[in-house]
This record gives structure tokens, sequence and C-alpha cells, in this order.
């Protein structure tokens, strides 16, 4: 299913900025520090098992 990482950086996005502007560059931020970087994937991206794995491990640490 391809988009599924996209989807996932924007759910993260959404659940840390809980709207909030400037805290969604805070969040893109922190993504990009932890080696993601969320304008690299689009919807047609293909799912690299790995970057899902990591997707999960940054949403469990930052809960």
């Amino acid at each position: 299913m391809a988009g599924k990482i996209k989807q996932m950086i924007d759910t993260i996005i959404a659940q840390r900025s809980k709207g909030n502007s400037m805290l969604i560059g805070v969040v893109k931020t922190k993504l990009m520090l932890k080696g993601i970087d969320p304008g690299k994937f689009t919807a047609q991206s293909p799912d690299d098992p790995a970057i899902i794995a990591k997707l999960e491990a940054i949403n469990k640490e930052l809960a």
C-alpha cells in the first residue's frame, strides 16, 4: 500500500501539533533530527518497512 509512510507522518504531526501552526514546524524538525524528512514522502512513495518501523518507534517515543 503506497503512501502509508506519508499517512503516518501526517498523523504524527497532527497528533503532536494539535493544529498549532508553530508546533507543526517543531514536530517536522524533530522528525528530521530523527532521520525522517517529511517533505521527502508523498502519497505515491513506496512503503519501506524500515521507515515504517522507525516511525512507529518515534510515535511511541513522542506519546
